[in-house]
């Protein structure tokens, strides 16, 4: 049975709004300390709880995502767990060496060259000067940085702090390894680098991971927490669960028709159901992963001028970010038009993670001229489908192929 590293009963952390009544009730924590008077452990006028009453246990080759709005508590409670501030109530128990980073630049002074920093930070780790030279290049080549490991940190880029500190962090073998955001910065070779390099730490240690990335906390993380207003609603193994909770926080960008002066489109239906412009959570269409997902609607042209036209279909994530994308000619020749066209596209076996996702349309044309786009239309995440039914930690991001269908008729398979 794996060793339990970090285990959290009951954690809470209360802060006040108010400066001049915060540090009066500085004052009077600081007197009643040393007795231990209980109500001041309740909430006093303009106090309210950061973090309330959190508790779980993670254990060494786990990597637990905490997930939550900006001010949800995540960051209040990392620094609860590094002993950065203490805890009004509950327990922490931490077993091991603990590295965190939990802000950009943390832990470095600035005026100390980047090689004088990770002495610095090794040495607060309780290594010593000789186990710090047996790691030393390796760190600094992970970093890339070594034209400038000789050169003050206060000149570094954020890219280059994020470099430097993740490398120490990572390369000083902790038993309890906590990032912050700090994967949101740096160059994307860099962040496959420390994936790789996350997943060879959880064999021997474990990870905490706070991320509004939720493709990266699909990739690491094999349990979550979710946070709301310094509670805790979701803790367990079912990552897309908590990711779907965290995405239902936000409301997304609206439907809309943002251009319809070239064509119409209408009777919009996902998988045979009515998906006109649908606001309700209750009435989206579900597709179970795997299964075919087939769109239908009907195209007007406007515009007597046009001679053919494309479809371009583009598929976004509540995070409002691309997740795929379909483009009618790159599987056929154009349509001819006709007054009005029914179209039907089918696409075998969905895939794509568990959640709430929205379809924008667009009507294109060039009258042969594959230099010069005019959009004809553009209808704004303006249907919705919601997949379900993954249980793997995986997250797609792909170019939907699928059959077309003009008016009943076959046109691409």
């Amino acid at each position: 049975m794996s060793e339990v590293l970090i285990k959290v009963e009951n954690v809470s952390k209360k802060f006040c709004k108010q400066l001049n009544r915060g540090l009066w009730y500085g004052v009077q924590d600081l007197a009643t300390g040393i007795v231990g008077n209980s109500k001041e452990r309740d909430l006093r006028k303009a106090e309210f709880w950061a973090v309330n009453d959190i508790s779980f246990e993670l254990k060494r080759g786990e990597c637990l995502g905490l997930l939550g709005h900006n001010g949800a508590g995540k960051s209040t409670l990392l620094k609860v767990l590094n002993g950065l501030i203490m805890p009004d109530r509950g327990r922490v128990e931490m077993r091991g060496r603990v590295n965190a980073l939990i802000e950009l630049g943390a832990g470095f002074n600035p005026i100390l060259t980047g090689r004088e920093n990770i002495y610095n930070n090794a040495a607060v780790l309780g290594l010593s000067k000789a186990q710090t030279n047996n790691k030393l290049d390796e760190i600094i080549a992970f970093s890339e940085l070594e034209e400038f490991i000789d050169t003050p940190v206060q000149y570094y880029s954020s890219g280059m702090k994020v470099r430097l500190g993740f490398s120490v962090a990572a390369h000083l073998e902790p038993d309890i390894l906590i990032l912050d955001e700090v994967l949101a910065v740096g160059d994307a070779g860099f962040k496959i680098k420390s994936f790789n390099k996350m997943m060879e730490l959880m064999k021997t240690a474990a990870v905490l991971f706070v991320s509004h990335s939720m493709p990266n906390v699909a990739r690491v993380c094999n349990k979550v927490i979710f946070m709301q207003h310094g509670k805790e609603l979701y803790f367990g193994e079912d990552i897309h669960k908590g990711i779907e909770m965290y995405f239902d926080e936000f409301s997304g960008e609206s439907s809309m028709i943002e251009n319809d002066k070239g064509a119409s489109i209408s009777n919009f239906k996902i998988n045979s159901k009515p998906a006109d412009k649908i606001e309700s959570k209750d009435n989206i269409v579900q597709v179970k992963y795997g299964d075919d997902l087939v769109v239908e609607c009907e195209i007007e042209i406007k515009d007597p001028t046009v001679q053919e036209y494309y479809i371009l279909m583009s598929i976004t994530d509540k995070d409002l970010k691309i997740v795929a994308n379909f483009i009618t000619n790159k599987f056929s020749p154009t349509f001819k038009v006709k007054d009005k066209n029914h179209i039907k596209m089918v696409f075998p076996e969905m895939l794509l993670i568990d959640g709430e996702y929205s379809i924008t349309y667009f009507v294109m044309s060039n009258n042969g001229n594959e230099n010069q786009y005019t959009y004809l239309a553009n209808y704004r995440n303006y249907t919705k489908f919601k997949v379900t039914g993954l249980k793997e930690n995986v997250y797609a991001s792909i170019f939907l192929k699928g059959d077309v269908y003009q008016n009943g008729e076959l046109l691409v398979k």
